[in-house]
């Protein structure tokens, strides 16, 4: 708790392991420092001159200094500190290509890092967030995502659920993620135009005003007693019937 009040604070973030900084160092996102474990400056000669072309301070620590300064037993060896940027309006995503991807509700660091990590494998456009889901730019989100968070278009809703509206406005076809019975089968969703996938956290799934808020609603098909997947498993889903991820062996 303590560490997420500073990072709040302060602006910043950690970004954990070298596959996470090295989209850091490809971001817009400003970079603070790098500190490495001893060893591990060896192991990255390359990441180290690119974050400190950056303009970043780049500290080299022995193990047992690196686990007091990080609070953690780092295994990877490799953190670094970027700077928040202003929150992005929803605005922002009205115009990228690919779905996006809208989360109600979602709460567990892990799943919201997963989701991102699906967003980018699968060629999300964008990632919405209500206003009540966690932050993407905690530590563990941004080890989960190995750091697609910072590369995937990512905007916060201020005005839920009538942001679903703009997009609708914008042309965007909202279509909500639902284990919904009498919601259509997600084979039955047609691939063409430009849709923005509604999903909630589990459990609760989604709220009656953002259901409300939209005028279709998908499902995906089970069997074996199963009523629900993992919100980032269904995403992940329903990206890949889209057909958005190209495949660069049949290019």
């Amino acid at each position: 708790m303590l560490r997420r009040g500073l990072e709040q604070a302060g602006a910043v973030f950690v970004a954990e392991g070298h596959l996470a900084v090295r989209r850091l160092v490809r971001s817009a996102y400003p970079i603070v420092s790098l500190l490495l474990a001893e060893g591990r400056a060896d192991a990255f000669p390359d990441l180290v001159r690119a974050v400190a072309s950056r303009g970043a301070v780049v500290y080299v620590a022995s193990r047992e200094v690196l686990r007091g300064t990080v609070g953690f037993d780092l295994h990877r060896g490799v953190v670094a500190l970027g700077r928040r940027l202003p929150p992005a309006p929803v605005e922002v995503l009205a115009g990228v290509s690919g779905p996006l991807i809208v989360a109600e509700g979602l709460n567990d660091h892990e799943n919201l890092g997963s989701l991102f990590r699906n967003a980018a494998a699968l060629g999300a456009g964008g990632v919405l967030l209500d206003p009540t889901c966690a932050d993407p730019l905690y530590r563990r989100s941004v080890r989960v995502s190995l750091g697609h968070v910072l590369a995937v278009a990512w905007a916060r809703s201020r005005d839920w659920p009538g942001d679903l509206a703009v997009l609708g406005d914008a042309g965007w076809r909202v279509v909500a993620l639902t284990p919904d019975p009498g919601a259509a089968p997600l084979r039955s969703l047609p691939t063409g135009g430009r849709v923005a996938l509604l999903v909630g956290a589990e459990g609760p799934g989604l709220s009656a005003a953002a259901l409300g808020a939209v005028g279709e609603r998908a499902r995906i098909p089970m069997s074996g007693g199963a009523d629900s997947l993992n919100v980032a498993t269904a995403a992940a889903v329903a990206l890949y019937h889209l057909g958005c991820a190209s495949d660069p062996s049949t290019g």
